[in-house]
């Protein structure tokens, strides 16, 4: 089944991390999307992420780029380099040049210097995947995993942004034939635009105990893995997460759930109360819309910490993304 490892199996594949070296001080874990590693001893450490895309033909490289750095913007650094790893299904020279093309524009937007990485032809893929690998630096890294009961929970932008521009994309002609209007898609396609969260995170970072951004499995799975790294309860309003007219269509048209697929866009905050204007002041200075979506509970009462609450309701588990299932069916039907 295409999508992530479930949280035990993937636990376990993240219990495998090699020689003990005391300059790691964030490793590999579930719900921490990044690494630490303390480069001096005096305070200067390297956040490094890594994460693969394969499945948004249309803007693989693009994505590829600000997955990863958002993952590393959300860990409090600022991303600077990149190694690519690109695996294409044939030799065509217009497709490796529009993936390179795409990397190359993403990273030169962000300040980033791609410095390495790999190309090579798999034929046993369907389309190209990309393996990008950002690097940065900062003097106080952010984890997932550091809110504490009391801390509100904001949200960027909305909910579903990388994936409303995928539907009115890649799926543009089912999207028309279900009633969106070709405008409200050529709306939805420009959310390309907006999938970094590099500003977001420079805004909120000072005043947040814990960052993490929705990707695959949307604002739902975002919160059960911070949840689930804080070992708290994250209490969460659904009509407080903010979801745009263009989203809820697109979404509404294909059956998907905006808080259940890919989310990157979007930035998941926890920040101490006496804090929170603060952090929203300093989103609206720089452009960027924010909203209080919730709260971090104890675990006390609770039968496990990660628990989230979506209107009362209990999700334990990260749900499976819901772009996948359309992924599906368009590749059994090719």
């Amino acid at each position: 089944m295409t999508g992530k490892l479930g949280p035990e199996a993937l636990a376990a594949a993240l219990a495998a991390t090699g020689a003990d070296d005391p300059a790691v001080a964030q490793g590999p874990a579930y719900g921490e999307d990044a690494a630490a590693i303390d480069l001096t001893g005096a305070g200067e450490t390297l956040v490094v992420a890594a994460d693969p895309l394969s499945l948004a033909a249309e803007s693989v490289g693009t994505l590829a780029v600000h997955v990863a750095c958002n993952d590393v913007a959300a860990s409090g650094a600022d991303p600077r380099w990149l190694t690519h790893t690109l695996f294409l299904p044939d030799d065509d020279p217009d497709r490796l040049r529009a993936v390179v093309d795409q990397v190359d524009a993403t990273a030169r937007d962000l300040g980033c210097a791609v410095v390495g990485g790999h190309t090579e032809v798999l034929d046993a893929l369907a389309r190209p995947l990309c393996a990008m690998t950002a690097m940065g630096t900062t003097d106080r890294f952010v984890s997932s995993g550091g809110a504490e009961p009391g801390d509100r929970l904001l949200l960027t932008k909305g909910a579903g942004i990388e994936a409303t521009a995928i539907l009115a994309t890649d799926f543009r002609e089912a999207c028309r034939e279900a009633g969106v209007p070709p405008a409200t898609l050529d709306a939805a396609a420009e959310f390309l635009g907006e999938v970094s969260v590099v500003s977001d995170a420079a805004a909120v970072r000072d005043a947040a105990t814990a960052l993490h951004d929705p990707t695959e499995g949307g604002v739902a799975t975002a919160l059960v893995e911070a949840a689930a790294a804080s070992e708290a309860v994250f209490a969460v309003d659904r009509d407080s997460v903010p979801v745009r007219p263009e989203t809820r269509a697109c979404c509404d048209a294909l059956g998907v759930d905006p808080l259940a697929t890919f989310g990157s866009g979007a930035l998941l905050a926890a920040v101490p109360p006496e804090r929170v204007d603060e952090a929203l002041d300093a989103l609206d200075a720089a452009g960027i819309e924010g909203a209080a979506i919730g709260r971090v509970e104890s675990p006390a009462d609770e039968p496990a910490a990660g628990t989230v609450r979506i209107d009362g309701e209990p999700l334990a588990e990260p749900p499976r993304d819901e772009l996948y299932p359309l992924w599906e069916a368009r590749d059994a039907g090719a």
